[in-house]
């Protein structure tokens, strides 16, 4: 069986505007141009009296040897989303109000493939090759994991800063 280990958690929130249906494309596109794999797991919608509530969960994954991948989940939740109009530069435009919460997680999986886990004795290879042949390997991807969790968070924050602006 593969080993998971959560390398990277961070919690980006925010209460006000921005354009949801853009927002959702440009994580999907950031996903997809560092060459994860998205498949949404989740996507529920529920009309509340204050608006709509939204829940979207994304496993997105690269493989970035025979051995590693990198895994990628985000969990969505919009509370109280709403369509509303906004004046700037004398032009109304339809923006989205909401409470946003976008969790990302990123996940070094190991032997992703299961082919050091058919019985004891490989498992007990595999955790020789981990220690002490590719040790530094491992660190090395857990830093590259969480730098591009990082910077998709960092984007998502300047997103929403210039969507709040308009």
């Amino acid at each position: 069986m593969s080993e998971k280990d959560k390398i990277f958690t961070e919690k980006v929130k925010q209460t006000g505007l921005m354009d949801f249906r853009e927002l959702y494309r440009f994580c999907y596109s950031w996903l997809t141009d560092n060459n994860y794999f998205v498949t949404e797991k989740v996507y529920s919608e529920k009309v509340q009296p204050n608006g709509k509530d939204v829940d979207i969960e994304w496993f997105a994954f690269k493989k970035v040897s025979d051995y590693f991948r990198f895994i990628v989940t985000a969990k969505w939740r919009l509370v109280a989303l709403v369509q509303v109009e906004v004046e700037k530069d004398g032009k109304k435009i339809k923006m989205d109000k909401a409470i946003f919460e976008i969790i990302i997680n990123g996940i070094l999986e190991k032997d992703y493939e299961n082919k050091w886990s058919e019985n004891a004795f490989y498992s007990f290879l595999r955790s020789i090759y981990e220690k002490y042949l590719v040790k530094g390997r491992v660190e090395q991807y857990e830093d590259k994991l969480a730098e591009e969790c990082e910077e998709m968070i960092a984007q998502i924050k300047a997103f929403l800063a210039l969507e709040g602006k308009k």
